[in-house]
């Protein structure tokens, strides 16, 4: 991914899904990094939990199973009060779920994750 990468959200959620798909969580946390980094104030927790749930996965899927619980149980606690009036079509109560779920009880680690991003 560049540096300088700058998608309208929508477009990287786009991305991001297409690389989370494709079992790179670590190139679509990359792509919702950039969106967090840039967004306005009111989304950039959502953004920067976005992130780390993709980071997350990443640590699980390489078997480090403390750091992954640890970022996906702060991604939850970040992108919950979004619940309410999730921007962008993003399925905060679904990804919620899913990050608590994989903190409390990682299934195989080495299997690949199946994460959606928005709503659908």
């Amino acid at each position: 991914m560049p540096d300088d990468l700058d998608l309208p959200p929508d477009e990287a959620l786009v991305e991001a899904q297409r690389l989370l798909d494709e079992d790179r969580p670590f190139h679509a946390h990359e792509v919702l990094e950039a969106v967090w980094k840039g967004a306005p104030e009111p989304e950039r927790e959502l953004w920067r939990g976005l992130a780390q749930v993709a980071v997350g996965i990443t640590h699980l899927r390489r078997g480090n199973l403390r750091g992954a619980q640890a970022l996906l149980s702060r991604a939850a606690d970040r992108i919950e009060p979004y619940a309410g009036a999730p921007p962008h079509g993003i399925d905060v109560d679904g990804i919620v779920r899913q990050a608590r779920a994989l903190a409390e009880q990682p299934d195989d680690p080495h299997a690949p994750v199946k994460l959606r991003l928005t709503a659908p």
